[in-house]
């Protein structure tokens, strides 16, 4: 059988093995007197191993049995654990992970190479000849007994045909197989519903057979013996099916399904300026369907949060050690799900924000003892609901923000008025994300170079989202990153000043009033709306976009919120609601900051979109 069209499950369970492998040695060198950290590294370990010598990657296996080695000796109480120790296990954690990377390419002289590596954790064992394989159990010289063995493979698992043969390749370290049933050839069939069985000639207990294949993963149910009449093993009727599907096929899809967005709204239209009897009807269906499917293509794509975040608690853990501090990574709202391609695009914004965090938030650990505070500093990442966009919480509990400096800097630089005497909190984004701009005394290998919140600012901002900022000196700060939960297709107020419409994505529209100038009114020479005894900045979309002419004598207002900030944007009319696909584009020299993009209309006029972060 072909192992390599495995190869895309072989490099998917393995970045999740490794992914539990970090996240493991991180709280075993939190608690070094735990147990159960060591037991969860050894299993996960040792899959790898199984996984890599099925897939042919021997330097791989090679790596892993070292490292499967050494945490047996820790469990088992041979060896006692040091922070040394731990190190050599990150390091043989981070091999395996570039092992694993290469060998998707077909390339693993990275890990063949490392002769080095596999010394170090041989040398980690106690006794001569700790290296060498051992067996599983030993030959006594009885003949092997022969057992029929029914296996099924859990219901939720993705491509259960690869996983049914790991299980058998697993089930060969014990004893030898025949007899396969289904065949394995039946494997492949995307109908393999995950129940297979085989006989294994061997005198190993049924305890270590079943230990083996489980050792596979995703293995429901291990049975021995003859079934009885009218045994179903569980789980095999009434299940889902599950299928693994390349990305670029849902983008396809999703282009596709915005294109029929934008021809069913042009019937709708059509239909709606000429009623018909019998196009009502179909117009109605049709609209239905798209409907539906444009709700079940968003739904395929979306993916938690988690996935990311899982990203995080490793990098903290090295930028601590490398700048002499003690951090500890904390994660909330992993299961809130975003769209694939906003998640693939925000993991850097997050990255430089963390960054950042370690290095300019958290004091050393004598400065925070000193501040009345834990040695630990703290870093939480937070991921919450937001109407229809998602918001992500990067949080520190270190020196906060010291606004006198950054102010005074800011004048020096002459990038903040010489008559500002408060730095307000979108003062000070604004600041901080000026490229160059950094409150680093010198420039290190993690910051100082005044590119990270630039960077963050700029990738979300890209993405249609919003950057804020809240600090507070000795207490901490807290960047919020707000995106929506798709870039393919939102829901829009349609807007209009002259003959010229104008789309605003309804996650930034909190309400509409109209614009009495009766309640206007001015904060500090800005003109102001006063809605409800609260005083909101107004923007005038005729201004902006230089609009001539009279407008009318009775104008609404579309009340923007982004974060705590709000805007009153005045427009000449509200034309409803509609489904718009978002085409983003790369405007001419000199195109407003303010426009985020641009759409197809019902009747099939193009409009642009406002950004709402760059309006309030």
């Amino acid at each position: 059988m072909d192992v390599s069209k495995y190869a895309a499950l072989f490099l998917a369970e393995s970045r999740e093995h490794l992914s539990a492998c970090n996240q493991l040695l991180l709280e075993w060198e939190r608690g070094p007197a735990a147990t159960e950290p060591v037991g969860g590294l050894f299993r996960a370990i040792h899959t790898l191993k199984g996984m890599a010598a099925t897939m042919g990657h021997d330097a791989i296996a090679a790596v892993a049995h070292s490292t499967e080695n050494l945490l047996d000796a820790l469990r088992t109480g041979r060896v006692l654990v040091t922070p040394d120790l731990l190190q050599l296990l990150f390091r043989a954690v981070d091999a395996l992970g570039a092992g694993v990377e290469a060998a998707a390419t077909g390339d693993e002289r990275p890990l063949a190479q490392d002769v080095e590596l596999l010394e170090a954790l041989d040398a980690g064992l106690p006794g001569p000849g700790a290296s060498a394989r051992t067996a599983e159990f030993a030959v006594t010289g009885i003949k092997p007994r022969s057992r029929l063995v029914r296996v099924l493979i859990r219901p939720d698992a993705t491509m259960r045909g690869g996983r049914a043969l790991i299980a058998l390749r697993r089930a060969e370290t014990v004893g030898a197989v025949n007899e396969v049933r289904p065949t394995i050839a039946a494997f492949e069939r995307d109908d393999f519903g995950g129940a297979f069985s085989f006989r294994i000639a061997s005198d190993a207990p049924d305890e270590v057979v079943a230990r083996a294949v489980r050792s596979a993963g995703d293995v429901n149910e291990v049975i021995f013996g003859e079934p009885e009449s009218g045994e179903v093993l569980a789980g095999v009727a009434g299940r889902g099916r599950q299928i693994r599907v390349d990305l670029r096929r849902l983008d396809v899809l999703m282009k596709q399904v915005g294109e029929l967005v934008v021809a069913r709204n042009r019937l709708v239209a059509l239909a709606g300026a000429a009623p018909d009897s019998q196009l009502e009807p179909v117009t109605e269906q049709i609209d239905r369907l798209v409907t539906g499917m444009q709700t079940e293509i968003l739904q395929a794509r979306m993916n938690p949060v988690g996935e990311v975040f899982d990203r995080y608690p490793r990098l903290v853990r090295d930028l601590a050690r490398e700048l002499g501090k003690q951090a500890r990574f904390e994660q909330e709202g992993g299961e809130i799900e975003l769209d694939r391609a906003v998640l693939d695009e925000v993991g850097d914004p997050l990255l430089h924000l963390i960054r950042n965090a370690v290095d300019h938030g958290l004091e050393s650990p004598a400065e925070r003892v000193v501040a009345g505070k834990p040695s630990e500093g703290r870093i939480v990442v937070a991921a919450s609901r937001d109407r229809n966009s998602v918001a992500i919480r990067v949080t520190d509990d270190g020196r906060g923000v010291d606004r006198a400096a950054i102010l005074a800097k800011g004048k020096r630089e002459q990038i903040i008025d010489p008559g500002v005497d408060v730095l307000t909190d979108d003062l000070l984004l604004r600041v901080l994300a000026r490229a160059g701009f950094s409150t680093a005394r010198r420039v290190s290998g993690v910051s100082g170079r005044g590119v990270g919140v630039d960077v963050a600012m700029t990738r979300v901002r890209a993405l249609g989202g919003t950057l804020t900022v809240q600090t507070e000196e000795g207490r901490g700060t807290t960047f919020t990153v707000r995106v929506p939960l798709t870039l393919a297709i939102v829901r829009a107020l349609l807007t209009a000043v002259g003959t010229e419409r104008y789309a605003v994505p309804l996650a930034y529209v909190a309400e509409t009033v109209d614009f009495n100038p009766a309640a206007v009114t001015a904060v500090r020479d800005r003109e102001a709306l006063v809605v409800r005894d609260r005083v909101i900045p107004t923007v005038h979309l005729r201004t902006l976009v230089s609009l001539e002419g009279r407008p009318p004598a009775r104008r609404p207002g579309v009340i923007l919120e982004v974060g705590d900030r709000r805007a009153a944007l005045v427009v000449d009319r509200l034309l409803g609601q509609q489904d718009i696909v978002v085409e983003p584009f790369t405007g001419p020299s000199g195109m407003p900051q303010f426009f985020g993009g641009a759409t197809i209309l019902a009747d099939g006029a193009p409009a642009l979109i406002l950004d709402a972060a760059a309006l309030v």
